[in-house]
């Protein structure tokens, strides 16, 4: 029996998810079948579980699916951001919606959330208070206003493209304790001088001649969220003099940093009367935050 010229040759899931591994592999992608794998989820609106059964189950891909996928793998080949092409990116138990124009959050900024949940459900205030200078996407933010829900949290942000992504997760999620202002860090805030207990940033720390390896960060996170100064410090000084204007006395403030910054933050912490600076590893064991009581 001859096949009509017309017919269409099926084209299993399974078969598209290895191609699509290899290629990605080949582009030199860090977790190739991870991405294959979240990118037909996404094209078929299905959980990982369920991708996972449809390709033990043989299912076959429709020519609009098939070509949505291709495009997909093609883009994630050329190193564009895996969250960019799904339009979103986990973050502790939230999904955060994300695209061009806004910092990704990472899995070990989650340490520093973390920290700043922990001195928050510690403060002894009825309703305490927490500011995230500059927020982003709203990750750190959102956190906190999910798991302490009986906290206020306010989140600035300078960049428009990356208040508007901060301002449609606050709406997605529904955090009404939450609010995020378009305000520059550093005159942030100022109804609220001496009353908070916790001031977390995750702000740029990458020294402006330390160029990032991975494409996905040098080509599409915003630069303005990366780069901080000749030794990258540059926004960790103002955070300094803002955190002292602030929070209360006692009050935590929790910084995000590279691996290598910990002692030069902890030094320029304690030059500026702050208490108790400690550096804290994320969950590679790397040194990621670093954290300070207001005197």
């Amino acid at each position: 029996m001859t096949t009509p010229q017309n017919a269409r040759v099926p084209v299993r899931l399974d078969a598209q998810l290895h191609t699509a591994t290899e290629r990605l592999a080949r582009a030199g992608v860090p977790s190739p079948a991870v991405d294959a794998e979240l990118l037909a989820a996404h094209v078929l609106d299905l959980s990982r579980g369920e991708l996972a059964a449809a390709a033990l189950r043989s299912h076959e891909l429709s020519v609009t699916d098939l070509e949505r996928f291709d495009e997909l793998v093609a883009r994630r080949a050329a190193r564009e951001p895996l969250q960019h092409l799904t339009g979103v990116a986990p973050f502790r138990h939230l999904e955060l919606r994300v695209g061009p124009g806004v910092f990704v959050p990472r899995p070990e900024t989650e340490t520093v959330a973390q920290l700043a949940i922990d001195a928050l459900r510690a403060a002894a205030a009825s309703e305490p208070i927490a500011v995230d200078l500059g927020t982003g996407s709203g990750a750190i933010a959102l956190a906190l206003a999910t798991e302490v829900p009986h906290a206020r949290v306010f989140a600035a942000e300078n960049s428009v493209d990356a208040f508007v992504w901060a301002k449609e997760n606050v709406a997605v999620v529904g955090a009404a304790n939450a609010t995020v202002a378009f305000v520059d860090l550093a005159e942030a805030f100022p109804e609220l001088d001496g009353t908070v207990s916790v001031l977390v940033s995750n702000p740029p720390y990458v020294p402006d001649e330390a160029i990032p390896r991975d494409p996905e960060v040098r080509l599409w996170d915003p630069p303005a969220a990366l780069y901080g100064g000749p030794d990258g410090l540059d926004v960790v000084r103002v955070l300094s003099r803002v955190g002292q204007r602030l929070l209360h006395p006692g009050g935590t403030l929790v910084i995000e940093h590279g691996e290598w910054q910990g002692a030069a933050i902890r030094d320029l912490l304690a030059a500026d009367g702050w208490r108790a600076a400690a550096t804290h590893p994320d969950l590679t064991q790397r040194d990621r935050a670093t954290t300070a009581l207001r005197a």
